[in-house]
């Protein structure tokens, strides 16, 4: 299936009764074809927030929680945005003897969706902290150059540093990063975190690389994915992290995250934007 096929962009009217079949998948593979070989691709995770998770206790009371479902890089499909918005609204009238039987039945329908073990984390709606960002930010940075769409060519060296300064362990990261849907074309906004071990870059590049994605078509997870690969390509470093953490929209916001070596997987955060 094709996410031309989906229910993203139409008028869709809400389900009141659970309908497990409504979560529509999207297969990773073709966007992955220009960097199939880059390993870390493939290592990594997909975090979801949802907001709108509501079902009956079997006293007919509404219950409420808010969401943290995590998706494995490696799983053969993505899962469309609008479908898992719909799918959880489609449990709000039904009922579940507990809060673990409500999420034994998510993650299984989840996981069935997209070939892969969706594990499902409900909070209290008081309880989801808000983090703030760690590393340098480099939004003060003065690109060079500007453009509008994503262009690898961007991304350099600091030609400034001396020989012996060269290898750095830094954490970038920036607030303006921006892209569009590739079905709706509706704007999506995030704070992207570049966990970074090599050669030192020039942040001013890594800056307009990231704003060269403002007119990007591409659903969050492809856009992390390319950022990825283009900076494991283009600067080589030893060790690499990129974790997009997107603003909500229609209830939910997706976080990906990529990483060449498993021991930097950051714990999931949600910042005061989201």
């Amino acid at each position: 299936m094709t996410v031309e096929q989906s229910l993203l962009g139409k008028d869709t009217d809400y389900p009141t009764t659970y309908q497990p079949d409504i979560l529509f998948p999207i297969s990773r593979t073709q966007a992955r074809e220009n960097y199939q070989h880059v390993e870390g691709i493939y290592k990594g995770k997909d975090w979801w927030h949802i907001f709108e998770i509501s079902w009956l206790n079997l006293q007919g009371i509404p219950q409420v929680a808010i969401g943290r479902m995590t998706l494995p890089a490696s799983s053969e499909f993505l899962l469309e945005s609008k479908s898992l918005k719909l799918y959880f609204n489609s449990m709000n009238f039904t009922q579940f003897e507990s809060k673990e039987a409500f999420i034994q039945r998510a993650e299984k329908d989840l996981s069935h969706a997209a070939q892969a073990e969706v594990t499902l984390t409900l909070f209290h709606v008081d309880d989801l902290e808000i983090s703030k960002p760690e590393g340098i930010c480099i939004d003060d940075q003065q690109p060079d150059c500007l453009v509008n769409h994503p262009d690898a060519r961007l991304l350099a060296f600091d030609k400034t540093v001396n020989d012996a300064d060269k290898n750095v362990e830094i954490q970038l990261y920036s607030h303006l990063l921006r892209s569009n849907c590739p079905v709706t074309g509706q704007p999506d906004w995030g704070t992207i975190f570049i966990r970074y071990q090599g050669k030192k870059p020039c942040y001013r590049s890594i800056l307009a690389y990231i704003i060269s994605y403002r007119q990007h078509n591409g659903f969050h997870e492809q856009c992390v994915e390319q950022v990825f690969a283009d900076l494991w390509q283009n600067l080589q470093p030893e060790k690499l992290m990129v974790y997009a953490t997107y603003t909500r929209r229609g209830g939910l916001d997706i976080n990906p995250c990529r990483v060449s070596d498993e021991s930097w997987m950051p714990s999931p955060i949600r910042l005061a934007r989201q």
